[in-house]
């Protein structure tokens, strides 16, 4: 089974500061970085860390900051098939207090203008019980299009929709929806996790999960529901937190976990990655994925 990531690659530069600046403010920031990031490269890496097949597809620009996420993303990433595009490559800068709270501002050219269906060979790659895992990044128009094709091939479909867009979603194609609580609430006007999931469910998603931040999260399916608990960590940089839980999680869907045991693990991953500075560079490595299995595994027997 391989798990088809279409979604988008950016250069993200963050800046560490005590507070977030006010509007009009101006603030010296405590240190500053830059590397890869991008939903679709950060779910893509966590799901290929829990040592999953993964094949990501995503558009960046025919200039140096190209060159540069292919040569980090192809030591992550086996499948690696990103189509260049005649644009500058997207980034994000990410602004990061004290808290581990965060805004990010993205300039997503590229992601925009990438259509997978007409610039890439992505379905005739697809078979029948593959995953698909998409986000929010690229054209409203051209993801639904992506998940009722993947869809009408008899594929798994999971849709992290964020960032969430201005227009109406419909859920009719996804397998399995991933959101945070404001999101939910954003889209179903419900503030209480369980009837969030439950309006989801309705607009057409077969099963829901609401992150909850530190509390963990909420797992709604056709037959049960359930809370996932989280361990108590110390916050450090909450940024691709969110990233790391969808990724790791169709990860291990991907290899036979089921979906509560996986909620499970991909919450403690997503702890790890929270109290770590960074995005890619705080999720859990392949050992630690593997070492969490086990204990898992061992405290489940």
């Amino acid at each position: 089974m391989t798990i088809h990531v279409v979604g988008n690659v950016c250069v993200d530069t963050s800046f560490r500061l005590e507070r977030l600046p006010m509007p009009g403010e101006t603030l010296n920031a405590a240190a500053a970085g830059e590397g890869v990031g991008g939903k679709g490269a950060n779910q893509a890496v966590a799901a290929a860390r829990t040592g999953a097949s993964v094949t990501l597809w995503a558009p960046v620009g025919r200039d140096a900051a190209g060159d540069g996420m292919e040569s980090v993303l192809s030591a992550e990433i086996s499948e690696l098939r990103l189509s260049r595009l005649d644009l500058p490559s997207d980034r994000s800068v990410i602004l990061i207090d004290r808290h581990g709270e965060n805004v990010i501002v993205t300039a997503p050219s590229c992601a925009e203008a990438f259509d997978p269906l007409r610039m890439c060979p992505v379905v005739s790659t697809w078979r029948a019980g593959d995953m698909l895992l998409m986000q929010g990044n690229l054209g409203v128009n051209v993801t639904a299009q992506c998940l009722k094709a993947a869809q009408a091939a008899g594929l798994f479909t999971v849709f992290n929709p964020s960032p969430l867009p201005a227009e109406e979603l419909d859920l009719a194609a996804v397998s399995l929806v991933i959101v945070n609580r404001p999101e939910a609430e954003k889209l179903t006007g419900e503030a209480n996790a369980d009837r969030a999931a439950e309006r989801l469910r309705a607009k057409g998603a077969a099963t829901v999960i609401i992150t909850l931040g530190s509390e963990g999260a909420f797992v709604l399916e056709a037959s049960s529901r359930r809370h996932i608990p989280a361990e108590k960590r110390e916050a450090v940089d909450a940024s691709g937190a969110g990233d790391c839980f969808a990724g790791t999680l169709t990860g291990l869907i991907a290899q036979g976990v089921c979906l509560p045991d996986a909620a499970r693990l991909a919450t403690q991953a997503a702890g790890i990655a929270v109290g770590r500075a960074g995005t890619l560079a705080s999720f859990p490595t392949p050992a630690e994925l593997a070492a969490l299995i086990k204990i898992f595994k061992l405290e489940n027997m």
